[in-house]
This record gives structure tokens, C-alpha cells and sequence, in this order.
């Protein structure tokens, strides 16, 4: 069942998303070679805490960290880990933030000192297709719009899309209906409509989109080991035009 959002419960929601905004711009500030993505998570803690916030994925299905951690070959789900971070490296932090029971959900990919022209062509790909979709996002429209504008951009840029995991509704709970594909014909599945709260996050690989799961059962990877970036911001459908909850100002690339 698709949970329809009050103005003020999107406004609530907004809270969230600024607080997650504001926090991946700390987070962009700090990223640097000799890093780790353990240090970085307890900072995401530190600061969600003085900000009388915290991280809902801590604890969820026994998940043990405030963020996911990506580098490089990794898709999603990676766990923070105390090896620092190098040169050349790229890495996703992802973070769902819960601000007095509302919920803003937002993953953003770092390059780490100098990086390959090859990652820097993902991470700007991976951005713009999450734009594209976002512009998709207009009450009348169909999630497979925004599903088909992601994935035919991002093919014609020679990249592919996950196809295992998927944006969602969001609010009170961190995954709602309606489930949001990066790939799909247009025209098909749920008609958007006004007070929608949604996620799109699409996960772009330089080679194929086929992936493998860790023994840790969580961080997914690419099936050949090629790099993976990924975008996320949680929006609202209003009558006006999609409203992004998490954007972070000149973000847009």
C-alpha cells in the first residue's frame, strides 16, 4: 500500500532531508586518501547525535553501522572498515536519517585524492541519471518513466544498471511501497501521484550489472569486478514539480 504524505508530514520529512544534506557535505570536506570509511562512520554518528538524530539502518535486520560503506568494485551494503581509504579509490556512503520518526534517505559517491578518467565518467554518469529520473517524477507519470529515462541514459553511456536492487517509498519506515526500478518500458507500474515520498537511487557499473553478495550476507558486488557508483535523494511528488528532500545546493552535475 502506497502511503500518501501530508504537506506538513513532507515538511517533516524535509527536516530529515536537510540534516542528511548537511551531512554529506561534512562528509565531502573530510574524504581524503588516509581516511577510513570506519572513521567516517563514526563521525556520521557523532553528528547525527549533537543534532538529536541517528542512523535508522543501525540495528536494522541486525545491521551493526550508521552508514553503508562502497569502494569501489562494491555495489551497496559495504561495511565501514578501519583500512584507510587511498588514491584512486571511489566510494559510496549511504545513510538513512530518522529526525522525530521521519525518515530522508541519501547515498553520494566520493573520489578519493586523483582518480581515473574511467571513474570520473561514472561518477558524473551516475549523478546525471539520477536527475533524469528525478525529472520523471511529475504526479501523472508512472514509476516505469522514471525507471526507462534512467536506464536508456545510462546505457548510451556504455554503463549498465543493477537490476537486484531498487529505489522505494519511504516516511515513517525506511522502505514503502511503491518499489522504484533504475530500468523498465515506460507506462507501466503505479501512477505517481501528489504526496508521494520516493527514493531514486540508481547503482551503475562499468561493466555488467550481474553482482555477487559477500559472506557477510550484506555488500553486494560487481560480478567482474569493475567499478560501481551510485546517487540517491528521497523526493516528494507534489502538483508543482518534484521536491528533493535531501538535495545538498550546487549538487547537480
Amino acid at each position: 500500500m502506497i502511503i500518501l504524505k501530508t504537506q506538513q508530514e513532507i515538511e517533516n520529512m524535509k527536516k530529515a532531508g536537510e540534516l542528511l544534506a548537511s551531512v554529506h557535505k561534512e562528509i565531502a570536506k573530510i574524504i581524503k586518501p588516509g581516511i577510513s570509511t570506519m572513521e567516517i562512520d563514526k563521525f556520521v554518528e557523532d553528528y547525527l547525535k549533537k543534532h538529536n538524530a541517528y542512523p535508522e539502518q543501525k540495528g536494522y535486520h541486525g545491521y551493526a553501522y550508521a552508514t553503508c560503506a562502497s569502494i569501489n568494485d562494491e555495489i551497496c551494503h559495504g561495511y565501514p572498515r578501519k583500512e584507510p581509504l587511498k588514491s584512486g579509490d571511489i566510494v559510496t556512503i549511504d545513510m538513512v536519517v530518522n529526525l522525530d520518526g521521519w525518515l530522508a534517505d541519501s547515498a553520494w559517491s566520493y573520489g578519493v585524492g586523483e582518480i581515473s578518467e574511467e571513474a570520473k565518467k561514472l561518477l558524473e554518469i551516475t549523478k546525471k541519471s539520477l536527475y533524469i529520473g528525478i525529472e520523471q517524477a511529475i504526479v501523472g507519470n508512472r514509476i516505469g518513466d522514471i525507471s526507462h529515462a534512467i536506464q536508456t541514459y545510462v546505457e548510451s553511456q556504455g554503463f549498465s544498471v543493477v537490476r537486484d536492487f531498487v529505489g522505494h517509498g519511504i516516511g515513517k519506515d525506511m522502505h514503502e511501497d511503491p518499489q522504484v526500478p533504475h530500468f523498465g518500458r515506460p507506462g507501466r507500474g503505479p501512477r505517481l501521484t501528489e504526496g508521494m515520498v520516493i527514493t531514486i537511487e540508481p547503482m551503475v557499473n562499468v561493466g555488467t550489472y550481474h553482482l555477487t553478495i559477500d559472506d557477510n550476507e550484506w555488500t553486494a558486488r560487481t560480478a567482474d569486478g569493475k567499478l560501481s557508483a551510485q546517487y540517491e535523494h528521497t523526493l516528494a511528488i507534489t502538483k508543482d514539480g518534484p521536491i528533493v528532500l535531501t538535495e545538498q545546493g550546487n549538487s547537480q552535475g
